[in-house]
């Protein structure tokens, strides 16, 4: 087939498969295989045949006419928003390797553009990659860098920046964009979203296309950001099938499924708003919420200190006092424990059977005594970390331990924490910082 039409041609496919012969019309776009021909249909799903299943093709629209999908050569709308599409990898930005099944981050950003020609009637779109990286690869570094590329969007002119991610640690990102741009009580100069899939742009099921024009649409044409909730969001499925996504604070969202298009929900408070895609209608429909008074613009994010070293820590049956032990002496700049329940650790030992657990209690003593920060969070996925309720949660309180009444979600309270860290290492700076509402990570708390 070295006759195959251009990319962007309108064309009909005739296919020849085990279940019979079919007529498909749609797109010309990239294959992730070279013995591969994929088209756009007309629903918006991506489609591929192997070479030798297509008994013919027509092009039913002139050279002339097809639509040009290089990011430097296409013509693009002056008149529309500029946003700049950030790309780090993950599984939208992956493709099926079939030859063994595994699904590898080989995708290229002019490959998602080439893919979704759509998005180019929502904004002016530039590009720029920071790497084709796994989300579960990436560290505090990354976040910095994310943060450099969003100011540099911003500089540029950009209404808007979308951030493509892998799934699994994309609440931590979008917590890093929140903590970055507004800790200190700004908001920047655009709108940040951060978005990704559950399968692969080649899969007929893949959820990337609607996640892609639904964050697009967000960034060039979504309310003008406060700096509260909304410094960035998180845009992906809002239902397992098609038409509608939701739009979710940055600051409090978790992945909470691992496998569904629907896979994140956002924490202890309410989705921002919802987009919904029908055909080429798309509509924001913002929630209802007393809206926040916008903070001052800044032009420039707060960065991380990548030097910070937080120990993190599962309460329950094998919570050992050696693990924790090893990680003081290691002089790790904070601990941090995923407490039970409304937000405990196992520090009692009241049938005296347990001297672990008494060694666990005399260790946070000391260690909080001597100025050591050790944080508690509740491992559950909704609700407060409250030590008032048990005396296990009063006796934390007095050892030292930080954590009391947050509403701040595991995954955001990890980058507050190391937020908070950046600012100064003292104690006294992290305590003070836990019970204010920074971002919007924590509803009941407000800022004078």
């Amino acid at each position: 087939m070295n006759d195959w039409p251009e990319l962007g041609t309108s064309v009909e496919l005739i296919v020849k498969t085990w279940s019979g012969e079919g007529s498909y019309t749609g797109i010309s776009l990239p294959s992730p295989e070279p013995n591969l021909v994929t088209i756009k249909l007309n629903n918006g799903y991506n489609i591929s045949f192997p070479k030798s299943y297509v008994k013919s093709f027509k092009i039913l629209s002139n050279v002339s006419d097809k639509v040009e999908l290089d990011e430097d050569k296409q013509i693009q709308d002056e008149s529309l928003s500029l946003v700049y599409l950030i790309h780090t990898g993950g599984t939208i930005a992956s493709k099926v390797d079939y030859k063994t099944g595994a699904v590898s981050a080989t995708f290229e950003p002019n490959d998602l553009l080439n893919s979704i020609p759509e998005i180019k009637e929502i904004a002016r779109i530039k590009v720029l990659k920071l790497g084709n990286m796994w989300s579960d690869d990436l560290r505090p570094r990354h976040w910095n860098k994310m943060l450099e590329a969003s100011e540099k969007a911003f500089s540029d002119g950009a209404k808007g920046v979308v951030i493509t991610h892998g799934t699994d640690t994309l609440h931590l990102s979008a917590a890093a964009m929140a903590y970055g741009w507004s800790g200190g009580g700004q908001r920047p100069p655009g709108r940040i979203v951060l978005t990704g899939s559950q399968r692969s742009p080649d899969r007929g099921s893949s959820d990337a296309a609607e996640n892609i024009i639904a964050s697009v649409m967000w960034a060039a044409n979504g309310p003008p950001v406060s700096g509260h909730r909304d410094t960035s969001v998180v845009i992906l499925h809002a239902e397992s099938s098609d038409g509608k996504c939701a739009v979710l604070p940055g600051c409090a969202s978790r992945k909470y499924h691992s496998s569904r298009r629907d896979s994140f929900k956002s924490i202890n408070q309410d989705p921002l708003a919802y987009i919904t895609i029908d055909n080429k209608e798309i509509m924001i429909k913002m929630s209802d919420f007393e809206p926040f008074e916008a903070r001052f613009e800044t032009s420039t994010p707060f960065l991380f200190d990548e030097s910070i070293k937080i120990a993190e820590f599962i309460s329950g049956p094998h919570l050992q006092p050696s693990l924790v032990e090893s990680a003081v002496k290691l002089n790790f700049d904070a601990l941090l424990f995923h407490g039970t329940g409304l937000g405990h650790l196992p520090i009692a030992n009241p049938e005296e059977d347990s001297i672990e657990n008494t060694k666990l209690k005399i260790i946070l003593e000391d260690y909080c005594n001597n100025g050591g920060i050790a944080v508690v969070v509740a491992q559950a996925i909704k609700g407060p970390v409250n030590l008032d309720v048990y005396s296990k949660g009063r006796q934390q309180q007095k050892i030292g331990i930080i954590g009391h009444k947050s509403l701040c979600p595991p995954g955001s309270a990890l980058v507050k924490l190391h937020y908070l860290l950046s600012q100064g290492k003292g104690r006294e700076v992290v305590s003070n910082g836990w019970e204010e509402n920074l971002v919007g990570e924590n509803p009941s708390f407000t800022l004078d």
